[in-house]
């Protein structure tokens, strides 16, 4: 008898630990996937806490939060969605803010293609540019205002090879799909090393300042383990991962 007694309470210490945490369902910018997969896997091991992920463009995501998709936690690539849904009544007031501040490169995954200033795209010597959808993601809206600057978005239009998100429009540079792309830094840059290929970090007076911020959306506001999410993406350990990817705080 005092044996079983025994192995019940072995069985009860092993169940406690996966009854702890709670679930957050998280909509996340497709620039930041790097870092949050990280930012994830420490915030479950942290908290017991897990946050089940879909990637996108914020536009979609902003669609579909007015539409009343169950998520409970945006982490957004821009500042105006997050304030749009706190004014549209979908988001908790004063809950929003600035987790990290991205960065535009323009990229090839070929050495020699992209030159260090982007007089690249004044020559126009190639035949596909990708980038994101500007009318559905930020760094897609970046990417045309830094060609609106230098005079060649006209020129250059034809050429252009829209992807869904900024995911997308990586994954065509990455395949030679496109002979180069405006992508995140994140995309191409973690802990001091850039992927192979050939880059130009692009002047960030060429474009909007790139706010990221993060909100908690009425939908979490009794969820437990979406404020912890929040509070986990204010660490020194989450900050840490998001500097390792080129973002600024």
């Amino acid at each position: 008898m005092k044996s079983l007694k025994i192995l019940l309470l072995h069985l009860c210490v092993l169940v406690i630990p996966e009854s702890w945490g709670a679930e957050v369902n998280v909509a996340v910018a497709a620039n930041f996937t790097g870092p949050m997969e990280k930012i994830a896997s420490a915030f479950q091991k942290a908290s017991g806490h897990k946050a089940v992920i879909a990637y996108g463009t914020v536009g979609k995501f902003y669609a579909q939060i007015k539409n009343d998709a169950p998520f409970e936690v945006l982490i957004s690539s821009d500042a105006e969605t997050p304030s749009r849904l706190e004014k549209d009544g979908l988001a908790i007031p004063a809950s929003r803010f600035t987790y990290a501040i991205g960065k535009l490169v323009l990229w090839s995954a070929k050495p020699g293609v992209v030159d260090d200033k982007g007089e690249v795209l004044k020559r126009g010597a190639f035949q596909h540019l990708a980038l994101a959808n500007p009318k559905m993601a930020v760094y897609g809206a970046a990417a045309v205002e830094v060609m609106n600057k230098l005079g060649v978005a006209a020129a250059l239009e034809s050429k252009f090879v829209l992807g869904e998100s900024i995911t997308q429009a990586y994954q065509f540079t990455a395949s030679g799909n496109a002979e180069l792309g405006f992508v995140a830094l994140s995309q191409i840059y973690q802990d001091g090393r850039f992927a192979p290929g050939s880059y130009w970090l692009v002047p960030t007076e060429l474009y909007p300042q790139l706010k990221q911020e993060a909100v908690l959306l009425v939908k979490g506001k009794n969820n437990a383990a979406a404020q912890a999410l929040l509070t986990y993406l204010k660490s020194d350990a989450a900050r840490q991962v998001i500097r390792a990817y080129g973002y600024e705080l």
